[in-house]
């Protein structure tokens, strides 16, 4: 479909009253990993507010049936929401799905749309009316990037609800700071972040504060560094914009303005997020900037890798064997992204993309592989990969180790 049919769906169901749910499907959430039973998980908590029947805890998996339109694909279904509640009753589960899309033939259960941006429109209903969802499903990045320009960045593990007049929200926000988390309370926020939002730098070392390794090996010191992070980045986008938001508004363009800057804000932070953990957790590592690693170098033709490995210097001088160097792209998303860095470092054949993805199908790992890109997954994402895949992923331990070595060798 063209972007403009987009257009005209975010208009026709982004009317008040409509509640959007959007998130980056996993592998667990399409048939990727050939798992029974799949269909797309939605926290139970935001399913009990828009099926308040669902929210029968004396029964056993308690459900309610209601219509389902893929307008992206053109398909309509009779679908099931269900609460998997045995874990009550002395079993495992406790989750919700939405389920009976009729298998891979779904746009939603399709492997290849495992990390597509899937939008959920659950329109208003009154007394007589059956609850409908209208969904879309991205099959391209541009589709995503409007998406997004709507309701800001969504990212793998942090999916969005967002009602038309209003701002996206975190499904998974907390309001208070509990033992563990790194929110901040207002009195932890340091005063300068209140008049000047803080830099991702300044975030990041907050959250090295608050993250420190102890003994943590990377994989799993970047997954709880990025987690503690957003809930620092959100906790201070609390404190500056949430008291203004509750002054009301005179003009509508007084809240889109607001709501563009922080809009922003958002991007700003998901672009640079990522690499910044990565170039930090390097440094701990004992990888030095400009010896071992150079960060955003500038190359031929203005291109500007995430990383270059050893250096800038190795990548320019024509006599430093190509097969010694090594390149590095940070992205939260691969599905769409991976092509950007087919061409970021002419001499470097293999290129090395880091995600945070929950999972690719194995036609796009193949394609991935066959065009020379290696996917860097943190350990504990790697059980959402189907099983043909894990062997040939690379965790974020086994990069550094590789390009630890390279720093001592910066001639031919």
């Amino acid at each position: 479909m063209a972007l403009t049919d987009l257009v005209d769906w975010m208009d026709e169901y982004g009317v008040p009253g409509a509640v959007w749910f959007a998130k980056r499907l996993a592998a667990n959430d399409t048939l990727a990993t050939g798992a029974h039973g799949a269909g797309p998980y939605i926290p139970k908590e935001f399913l009990f507010s828009v099926f308040p029947d669902l929210n029968h805890p004396e029964e056993e998996n308690p459900d309610c049936w209601f219509d389902l339109y893929i307008d992206s694909h053109a398909d309509r279904r009779r679908i099931r929401a269900i609460w998997y509640n045995n874990r009550l009753r002395g079993g495992t589960r406790n989750e919700a799905r939405l389920t009976n899309f009729g298998g891979g033939r779904s746009a939603l259960l399709d492997p290849d749309s495992t990390g597509a941006l899937a939008v959920f429109a659950f329109l208003p209903h009154g007394p007589g009316r059956q609850m409908e969802c209208h969904v879309w499903v991205c099959d391209q990045g541009a589709e995503a990037d409007l998406l997004e320009e709507r309701i800001g960045p969504i990212e793998p593990k942090a999916p969005v609800v967002w009602q038309p007049g209003e701002i996206a929200r975190d499904l998974f926000m907390h309001t208070d700071a509990g033992p563990g988390s790194c929110r901040l309370l207002p009195g932890e926020i340091p005063p300068a972040w209140l008049t000047r939002f803080p830099t991702g730098e300044e975030i990041i070392r907050e959250t090295v504060k608050r993250r420190q390794r102890n003994g943590l090996e990377p994989d799993r010191l970047l997954m709880r560094r990025r987690e503690c992070e957003f809930e620092i980045f959100l906790s201070v986008e609390e404190a500056v914009y949430l008291p203004r938001i509750r002054q009301g508004f005179s003009a509508i363009g007084d809240f889109l303005s607001l709501a563009q800057t922080i809009l922003q804000s958002r991007k700003t932070r998901s672009g640079t997020s990522l690499e910044l953990h990565v170039r930090e957790i390097m440094t701990e590592e004992g990888l030095l900037a400009d010896t071992s690693f150079t960060y955003r170098p500038v190359i031929e033709n203005g291109k500007r890798p995430d990383f270059l490995f050893p250096s800038k210097a190795a990548y320019d001088n024509p006599a430093f064997p190509a097969e010694r160097l090594r390149m590095l792209a940070a992205k939260t998303t691969c599905k769409d992204r991976w092509r950007q860095v087919l061409n970021e470092a002419d001499r470097i054949a293999t290129k090395h993309l880091l995600t945070l993805q929950e999972g690719v199908s194995e036609g796009q790992f193949r394609e991935m592989s066959e065009a020379g890109v290696r996917l860097v997954v943190p350990a504990e994402l790697h059980r959402s990969y189907p099983a043909s895949v894990r062997p040939h992923l690379v965790t974020f331990e086994s990069f550094i180790g590789d390009v630890r070595p390279l720093s001592a060798i910066q001639g031919p």
